[in-house]
């Protein structure tokens, strides 16, 4: 009877495997049907990125060499019919040896939700929904899906306010997405986070915005934002079934996509007046992109670039980590070596980041060289990059980053 029940099961699960690890976009996973048509189904897909990075601006107690887990993740989405949909997004981040736990009970070792929420179909090719979810504003980039990207991992900068007005890229709120014909959009209103990444930063008198309206101004006046984002496909169609933004196609498809977003949270910052007095600044941000993707001929070769300029407007002289009020501008560019699509495959990248900080009166800059060796497409691949950074006056600091990813 046992052998019987594994004998389906194995052959389901080889067929769908074979099909995923062949397939070089969002399509993957493990696909449990409830009927026989498929229409109602439960989909799996789980995957992890493993680093070996080697950073040569450290103190000298700290190692150069350091190996994390930089994701471990499992989503899921289930529809019992074409109306309704489910998904519930977990796993965990930059595991490491600085913020593991004895016993694994800490807080950097625990899985938490990346996004679950509901969607109801209610006109053809238009959708609402709502929950913790990943329907962001702003640029591609900002809805970038960690499955497929093209560089090692995505640019800083365009998850633009993660950690300050949301969870990890993810706000709790209502959506609506969709598409005409060719021009596709999504916009929300969400929730603006109390505690974030300056929790325990107030405003000093004639200093610098904080990024503190809700929890200093409180949720009726700092409490929301909205957000939304707008492109048109002039070649082949992208799917908006879901979020997550591909990074490369490996030339399965011709794309060429422009888009144009932003996010507005009003009172979003705090500053204080010389009588020390609170008041909000409110935070805009808004993009230009451009996605070019496509098969350079018959011989398996195939391009892949991306540019956008986002103004960002955090508040007066806002300048923390990764965020500071000024502009920017990225761009990269990747090219898949010629070679048949059944065997490893090779791509070799470059890209650039330049912004102002009107903080300092001064730029930041990144520069990335890396590659990608397919195994399997995005299914299983390694990837390395050399990165140099430096903002302002300060040291350059270069990174070799090694990592190896597996999803299924």
């Amino acid at each position: 009877m046992k052998r019987t029940f594994l004998v389906p099961v194995l052959l389901l699960l080889v067929t769908t495997l074979t099909f995923s690890q062949g397939n070089t976009e969002y399509t993957g996973g493990y696909k449990v049907k409830f009927n026989e048509d498929g229409s109602k189904y439960l989909r799996i897909i789980a995957w992890g990125q493993f680093w070996a990075q080697y950073n040569d601006n450290v103190s000298d107690e700290e190692s150069q060499l350091n190996l994390s887990v930089r994701r471990a993740r499992l989503l899921t989405f289930t529809q019992l019919n074409k109306k309704f949909m489910i998904l519930t997004h977990f796993g965990l981040n930059s595991l490491n040896g600085e913020n593991q736990s004895p016993t694994g009970t800490g807080p950097n070792s625990q899985l938490f939700f990346h996004g679950f929420w509901g969607e109801w179909s209610y006109a053809k090719d238009h959708q609402m929904g709502a929950g913790l979810h990943y329907w962001n504003g702003i640029s591609r980039l900002n809805s970038q899906s960690t499955l497929n990207f093209m560089t090692l991992d995505n640019n800083r900068q365009s998850w633009a306010v993660l950690g300050l007005s949301d969870q990890f890229a993810r706000h709790i709120g209502i959506y609506i997405k969709g598409k005409f014909g060719k021009f596709f959009y999504n916009l929300s209103l969400d929730e603006a986070v109390a505690d974030n990444l300056q929790e325990n930063v107030d405003p000093v008198l004639n200093g610098p915005a904080v990024y503190a309206g809700r929890r200093l101004l409180g949720s009726r006046d700092a409490g929301k934002l909205v957000q939304g984002y707008f492109s048109y496909n002039f070649l082949d169609q992208e799917s908006n079934f879901l979020p997550y933004k591909v990074g490369t196609y490996l030339g399965s498809k011709t794309i060429f996509n422009i888009g144009a977003g932003f996010l507005a949270h009003p009172n979003g910052s705090v500053i204080a007046d010389a009588g020390g007095d609170l008041q909000g600044e409110d935070v805009n941000i808004f993009a230009v992109d451009a996605f070019y993707d496509a098969p350079l001929g018959q011989d398996g070769s195939a391009i892949t670039a991306y540019a956008v300029y986002q103004n960002n407007d955090y508040g007066e002289d806002f300048n923390f980590g990764p965020y500071a009020t000024g502009n920017m501008l990225y761009g990269h560019v990747g090219y898949l070596v010629p070679g048949p699509k059944d065997k490893t495959r090779f791509q070799p990248y470059l890209s650039y980041n330049t912004r102002t900080i009107d903080a300092i009166d001064d730029n930041a800059t990144r520069f990335g060289i890396g590659a990608n060796i397919f195994m399997t497409g995005h299914h299983s691949k390694l990837s390395f990059e050399y990165s140099n950074s430096k903002v302002g006056d300060g040291d350059s600091t270069g990174v070799l980053t090694l990592q190896a990813m597996i999803y299924l």
